[in-house]
């Protein structure tokens, strides 16, 4: 018996930079068998309706990372979604360049500014020139040693994550979430001699505008979770260097803020994250705040069974992982 099929509208971004003054979408509809993957209907659509359809792609088994596009907003791998799911969830497929990056043509978009993060991390293996190591054997580590690495190794560097970051989107400076993952990786592989460094640089040069939002490690197609390894790097910043920046004050007074009174006190979170100086160029701003919400002026009364907050942070800092490492 011939599987079922459905009715695919398909809407697809184009732009031509040469020829296009902006961009605009074409439209198609497909008769295609729900788990058809959204990457086998470009191709047809290619084939079929209009050769000049630019994309990136290459294994069509998720292992390459060419294909990440933004489909019904979500950025993914789309080798490895199917169409049957989006029409029913959505009513039709927009397909459209990943965000952050230049268009190239079409769905196909520049990814330097990508790489270009990633290498001025340095996510590589950094030794001692004092202590070289050994040329003729390997460097064993114990599987405690290599658990610790955590699901970094797992990363195809396909940008879907980077595509997704709304900080990336706000702040181009952001390095972004899979070269502070793949910088993770190394911060905590024993061979690497670079720690303190990395974890003292990296304070200055983007983790802390991490919105921890989670949108990256939804959209990993290999669940690397990006976004927990992010974490993980600003509790060992702290423990390498201590609260240097706003970023970092930020989340120590905000924790500590909590503890106090079980409930934010947003007056003194501003004084615990910037300094005097800092705090002058920002009056004017204080001052609408305090008109519009006459109540963050005042400090807030202690909540009832305030001892359960100490509770909680008990527990999480004895959950694996937590501890600053």
């Amino acid at each position: 018996m011939a599987a079922a099929r459905v009715k695919v509208p398909i809407e697809v971004y184009r732009f031509d930079p040469t020829h296009d003054a902006k961009p605009h979408y074409d439209r198609f509809e497909l008769d295609l068998a729900p788990h058809t993957p959204i990457l086998t209907a470009l191709l047809q659509i290619r084939a079929d309706r209009d050769p000049t359809l630019t994309m990136r792609y290459s294994c069509r088994s998720a292992i390459c990372g060419s294909c990440a596009m933004v489909v019904n907003s979500k950025s993914r791998l789309v080798c490895q979604t199917p169409v049957g799911p989006e029409v029913e969830k959505h009513g039709k497929i927009v397909i459209e360049p990943m965000r952050s990056l230049p268009v190239l043509r079409d769905l196909v978009v520049e990814m330097s500014p990508f790489w270009g993060h990633y290498r001025k991390l340095e996510p590589h293996l950094i030794t001692d020139p004092r202590h070289p190591m050994p040329a003729d054997r390997e460097t064993p580590m114990t599987p405690v040693e290599v658990e610790r690495f955590k699901e970094t190794p797992r990363c195809i560097a396909c940008g879907a994550c980077y595509s997704a970051c709304p900080a990336v989107e706000a702040d181009a400076s952001f390095p972004g979430p899979m070269a502070l993952a793949k910088l993770y990786r190394f911060v905590v592989d024993p061979r690497d001699s670079a720690r303190q460094d990395r974890l003292v640089r990296i304070q200055t040069e983007g983790l802390w505008l991490c919105l921890r939002c989670h949108l990256c490690t939804e959209a990993c197609p290999k669940d690397v979770q990006p976004s927990q390894r992010i974490r993980d790097l600003k509790e060992m910043a702290i423990a390498a260097q201590g609260a240097t920046e706003n970023g970092s004050r930020h989340a120590l007074g905000f924790k500590e803020n909590l503890r106090d009174r079980g409930i934010l006190n947003e007056l003194k979170l501003v004084r615990q994250t910037m300094s005097p100086l800092a705090m002058l160029g920002q009056i004017p701003q204080g001052l609408k705040v305090a008109r519009k919400k006459p109540e963050t002026m005042r400090k807030p009364p202690k909540i009832q069974e305030l001892e359960q907050i100490e509770t909680l942070y008990r527990e999480l800092d004895d959950a694996p992982g937590e501890k600053a490492r």
